[in-house]
């Protein structure tokens, strides 16, 4: 368990991290989401003791990282997939945290089979790497200890949608077998498939965390519906009857009901759909409305979207 304590991280007047307090959980895939600048990175570094905090502090397992006996057969870290000797191979570095670690050498060689780096990629120097190898080995090393706890900041960068698919396998295996996972990202739409709750932080501060429907209660994305049938027109007068607002869309109907309400509908009118979705605000227009102030990317104006 990661447990952020009202945690502030100031730099003069600048306040990167502001009075964030929230709670990692053993089996459950946590994601930190925020734009580029929000604090994420930030708040991680204090978690292992690279940064100190201003005011507040960040406990795993109710210990310090500083307090925690061989840290790395406890809590696993990616920060920086590049952050290792470029000389090294990436068995070498592996071998190393092994050794350091009190692990036999056996254990590198499963890590390296786990997260699909070859014999020849082993043997490769760091900085002949692609960024989504570095990723993999990044992975490896903080898998390396079999440790309870995972701190990951962006492990997805790099990754092509193979390995992207890959990580989701792997990290929902570990949070099934009991163990935390706090995975920071910029991108939505990936960690959105894995995460069991989300922590979305702007400008330092925690602006909304839920897992995801929680979320699309509170962006109203519950309520709106998008539905296409082989009789638009029948469905219209179904829904109309049943007390719902329908108005065209597209090739279909927009509709003032859950997805559930117009299928029920389409149901008794005996209406084939071939399609229906969600209308409402999603959690990106979630994500992009309580983060706005801190986006760097707007239209100009003139300039259509």
């Amino acid at each position: 368990m990661i447990t952020v304590d009202r945690l502030t991280v100031s730099y003069g007047a600048f306040t990167a991290v502001d009075d964030v307090s929230f709670v990692a959980q053993p089996g459950r895939v946590t994601g930190f989401l925020g734009p580029n600048g929000a604090g994420k990175s930030t708040t991680m570094r204090v978690m292992v003791g690279l940064t100190p905090p201003t005011r507040g502090h960040v406990t795993i397992g109710g210990l310090l990282y500083r307090d925690i006996p061989n840290p790395g057969r406890h809590v696993g870290v990616l920060l920086d997939a590049g952050a290792q000797h470029a000389g090294r191979t990436g068995r070498e570095i592996l071998a190393i945290g092994a050794e350091t670690m009190g692990l036999p050498k056996t254990r590198v060689d499963e890590m390296l089979a786990l997260v699909g780096l070859t014999d020849s990629e082993a043997k490769r120097r760091l900085r002949n790497y692609s960024l989504g190898m570095k990723q993999r080995l990044g992975i490896a090393h903080a898998l390396l200890g079999d440790p309870s706890v995972l701190i990951l900041d962006e492990p997805a960068n790099g990754l092509d949608p193979a390995g992207i698919r890959w990580m989701r396998g792997l990290l929902k295996g570990y949070a099934d077998r009991g163990g935390t996972v706090l995975l920071s990202s910029h991108l939505l739409h990936e960690v959105e498939q894995i995460a069991d709750e989300m922590i979305l932080i702007g400008h330092g501060r925690i602006v909304a965390q839920g897992d995801k429907q929680t979320l699309l209660a509170n962006a109203g994305g519950a309520d709106v519906a998008l539905v296409t049938s082989l009789d638009n027109a029948a469905l219209g007068a179904a829904l109309t009857s049943a007390g719902h607002a329908v108005e065209p869309a597209g090739s279909g109907l927009k509709v003032a009901a859950s997805t559930e309400q117009v299928g029920r509908a389409a149901l008794a009118a005996g209406v084939v759909l071939t399609d229906l979705r969600s209308g409402g605000a999603g959690l990106e227009d979630l994500f992009l409305e309580l983060t706005s102030s801190t986006q760097r990317d707007a239209f100009p104006n003139g300039v259509p979207a």
